[in-house]
């Protein structure tokens, strides 16, 4: 009779499927399920869209041979690259350039463009070709602190933000001389000619419609470099010191101006509820109520009698003598009115 634990080479497995949770033996293992720990953060396959954008392409080269001499080269250059791939080979020039992220290779044959290359290992022609790397990424450029003059003669400090990437790296290599250059002075001049059309209020007010009126000028140009313009920021209007104190000045006395006119408002408000009130108070109506909190007034004083008699019987109320009846009617009560007597 065979044991489940005769073979020596077979050693036994720890179970945690007793109840009370101690260790029992046997062949075959349980199954765990692996749960994630709290709080542990997951990281997204990054997607091909997030990824950069491909610039690869390759124009014809039958064009680009340059006869007898631009074959010789050829042959020469891939021989020579062929040893240089060895890595003992020092003596050769290694053929294999290296392209980072973010950037774009541009391959020319004998100084003519014809081939773009994407990031990564690319293998060249060490005679007959040279490679230039283009930078596509997201690029922020601060112009210079400059003075500009703006429409109402004043004059103030500005600065700017530019904020831009390649999107044509054939035309920003080729096209242009130094694109970083020309976009900054692109920039600059077209910064001037905005300012100086705009009055200072309104440069303080509209800082975001002035910003877009020069991205718009400024990419109407650089779309043929091959640059898009992302966004042109004003990070900072200096304004003189003694042009700041008449500014606070002149703000303050608009102020003073705005706060005497709404105080005269008040006071014309005021002096037109006070008629509205008299007007009230001067009916029939409002005198007998006066009447009534007279009367009031005298029925609680202490040892004091009240008499109550028609309000038209000495002139007050309706057909009486207007407002005499409250007079006539509070001499009456004073008169009737007077210490308790006991009888």
């Amino acid at each position: 009779m065979s044991h489940a634990h005769d073979d020596p080479l077979k050693a036994p497995v720890m179970h945690m499927d007793h109840p009370n949770g101690s260790p029992t033996l046997g062949d075959h293992p349980t199954r765990q399920t692996t749960r994630d720990a709290p709080g542990l953060v997951q990281v997204q396959p990054l997607r091909k869209a997030d990824m950069q954008q491909s610039y690869a392409q390759t124009l014809p080269v039958s064009d680009i041979e340059h006869g007898c001499y631009g074959s010789m080269i050829n042959c020469l250059g891939g021989f020579a690259g062929t040893l240089g791939s060895i890595p003992c080979c020092i003596l050769c020039p290694n053929p294999y350039k290296t392209v980072r992220q973010g950037h774009v290779g541009l391959v020319t044959r004998f100084g003519q463009f014809y081939r773009a290359v994407d990031p990564g290992l690319v293998k060249i022609n060490p005679f007959s070709e040279r490679m230039n790397t283009v930078n596509v990424q997201i690029q922020v450029v601060e112009l210079p602190n400059q003075s500009v003059l703006t429409k109402d003669n004043l004059t103030v400090q500005v600065e700017a933000v530019i904020i831009y990437h390649i999107i044509n790296p054939y035309k920003a290599a080729f096209g242009v001389a130094d694109v970083r250059k020309a976009l900054v002075e692109r920039a600059q001049t077209t910064l001037r000619d905005v300012i100086g059309g705009r009055n200072l209020q309104s440069l303080l007010t509209e800082r975001e419609a002035v910003a877009s009126e020069i991205e718009e000028l400024v990419e109407a140009i650089t779309e043929r470099w091959g640059v898009k313009v992302e966004n042109i920021l004003l990070k900072d209007v200096l304004i003189p010191p003694e042009l700041q104190a008449s500014l606070s000045s002149a703000a303050q006395q608009r102020r003073l101006g705005e706060a005497k006119v709404i105080a005269a408002q008040a006071e014309v408000d005021s002096a037109r509820l006070m008629r509205e009130a008299a007007d009230i108070l001067s009916s029939s109506a409002a005198i007998q109520i006066r009447q009534l909190e007279a009367l009031q007034s005298m029925a609680k004083t202490a040892g004091s009698k009240v008499i109550f008699v028609p309000m038209n019987l000495f002139g007050g109320g309706q057909g009486g003598a207007g407002d005499n009846g409250l007079i006539n009617n509070t001499a009456m009560m004073s008169a009737l009115a007077g210490p308790s007597r006991e009888i």
